[in-house]
């Protein structure tokens, strides 16, 4: 047996070759434990209970693990979990109070119905057919992937799986049509346009659904626990008028601003025709995917005042009738690797962060962020927590580790200087999206696109803050206008 086999063999020998070639792995480990122990060694200041300070340190040591990544997200949170058990901070009955949330039960059903969209082929269908519709110039294809992205963000609550798993591909092609290739001067034919494009689109979608984006469940269920209910309708509702307004405003901004050289080509329509038609006619599981979707989402909106069915039991309903008409299968179910990965995050985060508003944290933080900026109206202190909560996301490479470690505090200050609490929540859920667009590592889809090669640092970075910007002014006038009303606040 020669000294490579052994270490294959050997997990202890295995984990000490990974760290001796990946030296930067340390770093990522080092970091959230020193931060940890910090925290926990610091002595609590007047008024928090020596209980509380060590959850904090603890949950603040996981989120950031969390944006290190020594480990995928499950397993840092995992880790969280166990400390919080080991040391004897939270008792067993209450850290798994989380994993019994409904809101973490809801977001694992979408992840299903999201899975169907996917291995039925019925996302890519949709992008062709719009492509083959707007594709034949480069700004009319932007829209087309804008309306993909829209169309399947109702039902799919990871982004990085639309960005990723149906945007890319077919952008990646489209690029190809046009003669754009990564890495060369002819990024600039169409493939620089249309991936800036797409991944700016890609954070607001997140944005306009509770089921788009698996953090926005996360920001619901910290707003429900300081007594405001957000909705699916509710949050679909408050968000379409500037949701659209952004699709419509961001992709034609970007093509004055980065131009592509070649404006129109009718080959790519003729190419997403072709395409299709290698795709055949719609199967039966799309045609039940379909059904169940439309289905779905019409009782998100209206199934809980009308009928009594609450989210979570809506999207169990639609993942039951996937499975029956076997659009899903049993084991598509049990390898759905990200479905169950969020539900351990979530659950641990969610716990965490309950117990730390329970335990009086979280009042106490947003009490002392008051003390900075009550003396003002609440419209301007609104405006500079939510100017801090956004831009502060150039630190953070995670929309849930934003939202877990800033979300609660930040709303509780909102409210504790007279915003309208369930207009803060909302705010705050729809920047939770909106600020992961200003870097190529602020989200989980922005490595991806950034990636292939189309983009350089300077201009994704530069297009990130005048999208930021100007998603900013939309939001914020638009939206909150729009708010207004529809009566929410």
């Amino acid at each position: 047996m020669d000294e490579n086999d052994k270490v294959s063999q050997d997990p202890i020998i295995s984990w000490i070759a990974t760290f001796k070639h990946n030296p930067k792995l340390w770093v990522k480990w080092l970091v959230p434990i020193i931060v940890g122990l910090i925290i926990w060694f610091i002595p609590a200041p007047a008024g928090i209970k020596i209980q509380a300070w060590h959850l904090l340190a603890i949950f603040i040591g996981t989120v950031v693990g969390i944006i290190t990544g020594p480990l995928p997200m499950g397993a840092v949170s995992m880790l969280g979990l166990v400390l919080v058990l080991v040391t004897g901070t939270l008792t067993t009955d209450v850290a798994f109070t989380g994993f019994s949330q409904s809101t973490v039960w809801m977001i694992v059903a979408a992840f299903f119905i999201a899975r169907s969209i996917i291995k039925s082929g019925l996302g890519s269908r949709i992008a062709l057919f719009l492509v083959s519709k707007l594709g034949s110039r480069v700004l009319g294809a932007s829209y087309a992937l804008a309306l993909t992205d829209l169309i399947l963000a109702p039902a799919t609550p990871a982004a990085v799986a639309r960005g990723g798993g149906v945007i890319m591909p077919i952008l990646r092609s489209v690029s190809g049509v046009y003669g754009s290739e990564p890495n060369s001067p002819s990024s600039k034919k169409a493939g620089e346009f249309l991936t800036i494009t797409a991944f700016q689109v890609n954070v607001i979608t997140p944005a306009m659904f509770l089921t788009a984006l698996s953090a926005n469940p996360l920001a619901a269920q910290l707003a429900g626990q300081q007594g405001v209910v957000i909705t699916w309708g509710k949050w679909a509702l408050a968000a379409c008028v500037p949701g659209i307004v952004s699709l419509l405003v961001i992709p034609f901004l970007l093509y004055k601003l980065y131009p592509p050289t070649v404006s129109k080509s009718p080959e790519i329509a003729a190419h997403a025709k072709d395409e299709l038609h290698k795709m055949g006619k719609i199967t039966p599981s799309e045609w039940v995917t379909i059904a169940t979707v439309v289905i779905v989402l019409g009782l998100w909106m209206i199934g809980d005042p009308l009928f009594g069915l609450d989210s979570t039991t809506v999207g169990f309903i639609g993942m039951a009738v996937l499975i029956l008409s076997g659009a899903l299968t049993w084991n598509d179910v049990k390898s759905e690797k990200q479905a169950w990965d969020t539900f351990f995050w979530m659950g641990s985060l969610v716990m965490m962060a309950t117990e730390l508003s329970k335990l009086g944290l979280i009042p106490w933080i947003s009490k002392h962020i008051v003390g900075l900026i009550g003396g003002m109206g609440w419209i301007p202190a609104f405006l500079i927590l939510c100017g801090v909560y956004f831009f502060s996301h150039y630190l953070i490479a995670s929309n849930v580790a934003q939202v877990s470690a800033m979300y609660a505090a930040f709303l509780a200050a909102a409210i504790a200087v007279g915003v309208p609490p369930l207009f803060a929540a909302l705010i705050l859920g729809f920047i939770s999206s909106l600020d992961s667009g200003i870097t190529h590592y602020s989200n989980a889809t922005a490595p991806l696109m950034f990636g292939m090669g189309y983009v350089s640092v300077a201009k994704w970075w530069v297009a990130g803050l005048i999208c930021a910007i100007v998603n900013i002014v939309i939001w914020m006038s638009v939206g909150s206008l729009w708010m207004h009303v529809i009566g929410l606040w």
